[in-house]
């Protein structure tokens, strides 16, 4: 064998190797992700993972393997009750979005989810920093008690408030009611509301439109888990959020880094 042959030889082995290398890591994201992800994530975790291939290749890889995203584009509910007396805050935020430490501003949003025993309520509080859901709360009922408050006692025990932290929401009569904004009171806490029929909007480059950051929280999680199984609720959105979508699900503003990898490798950094 030539110089030449055996150089092409190693060369063609080394490119299967790595064909081969990329496939079985295109599987295992897929896998990962149990069906959730389309090409345009598998791409860019490949890319992060050093395999730089383009979006229209892993496309077409995963059809020919026959792995199509599960997701599927359907409803949106509406679940604001903002037709009360309460006194409104001032939009604080002022689509600020990206904060550069913890706890500088908190955002909640509440919504519907549809249970094999029927519709139940979710609430969330999502830290703008790195965009984890440091508390949440599954109710029967949209009152204070069971939705904001829950979910406020657990945010405090996961993450403690800092001095002046922003709380930005809707205008809805939970979050407005004088009781919750005595509780954000005590805790420093200043309490911030969107402006009339304009909710806390940014641009999502990805699917070029508008949307809240509390709201594509809640779209994602519709699209990638609840719109597939009917499901003991509670568990089951405690798996998403808590072993999911805060430790493993990469998320566009933060790189294509998971939440909790983005907080800790931004403590690791300042420290």
């Amino acid at each position: 064998m030539t110089d030449l042959e055996y150089e092409n030889a190693r060369l063609r082995k080394a490119l299967k190797e790595a064909e081969e290398e990329r496939e079985i890591l295109k599987k295992a994201v897929y896998k990962e992700s149990k069906g959730r992800f389309g090409s345009p994530k598998v791409t860019k975790i490949l890319n992060n993972n050093g395999f730089h291939v383009s979006r229209p290749k892993i496309a077409r890889m995963m059809k020919k393997e026959d792995l199509i995203s599960i997701i599927s584009r359907k409803f949106k509910v509406q679940t604001t009750l903002s037709d009360h007396d309460f006194r409104i805050s001032p939009n604080l935020l002022d689509r600020n979005f990206n904060p550069h430490l913890p706890s500088k501003a908190w955002v909640s949003d509440i919504t519907y989810l549809w249970t094999s025993k029927g519709w139940t309520y979710l609430t969330i509080i999502m830290d703008l920093f790195d965009r984890q859901i440091k508390g949440w709360s599954i109710s029967d009922t949209m009152t204070m008690d069971e939705t904001v408050n829950r979910a406020w006692e657990m945010s405090i025990l996961n993450r403690k408030p800092s001095h002046g932290l922003i709380f930005h929401s809707d205008r809805s009569v939970q979050y407005s009611s004088k009781s919750f904004l005595r509780i954000l009171s005590n805790h420093n806490v200043v309490k911030s509301m969107s402006r009339k029929d304009l909710r806390l909007r940014e641009e999502n480059a990805v699917l070029g439109t508008k949307h809240t950051v509390a709201e594509h929280f809640f779209k994602i999680l519709k699209y990638e888990y609840t719109n597939h199984v009917l499901f003991h609720v509670k568990l089951k959105v405690a798996e998403y959020i808590e072993i999911w979508y805060n430790r493993k699900r990469p998320h566009s503003k933060l790189r294509y880094v998971s939440p909790y990898f983005y907080y800790n490798y931004k403590k690791f950094k300042v420290a």
